[in-house]
């Protein structure tokens, strides 16, 4: 069973997208990609707040998240959070490992 966290940052003057640009460009996000275990590291901009940011961010298992947690990396993203003075709201998934139900197939455009 994976596990997804949503994270919602949010800051002032643009500081969210460009926290999400120098991870993506001082290479930690790909770092973070690398890791064991990852499945998913994703930012997206929101449309109806431009001041936030969501992290889609997927693990395969709780020891994947825990390693990353204890990893280096945590100390790169937390001085980025400080230098960007940004807040956090979280959300946490559990996989559903049947899929899509065939009700829900017909809505998915492929």
């Amino acid at each position: 069973m994976s596990i997804t966290m949503n994270l919602y940052y949010t800051g002032k003057d643009d500081a969210a997208r460009k926290f999400a640009e120098e991870m993506v460009s001082s290479g930690t996000v790909a770092k973070i990609r690398a890791e064991s275990g990852n499945l998913r590291y994703d930012y997206f901009i929101s449309t109806q707040d431009p001041e936030t940011v969501l992290l889609i961010d997927s693990w395969e298992n709780q020891a994947a998240i825990d390693a990353h947690h204890a990893s280096p990396m945590m100390g790169v993203i937390a001085n980025l959070r400080e230098k960007y003075d940004l807040r956090m709201t979280a959300e946490r998934y559990l996989s559903d490992e049947s899929g899509v139900p065939a009700s829900d197939q017909k809505f998915i455009r492929k």
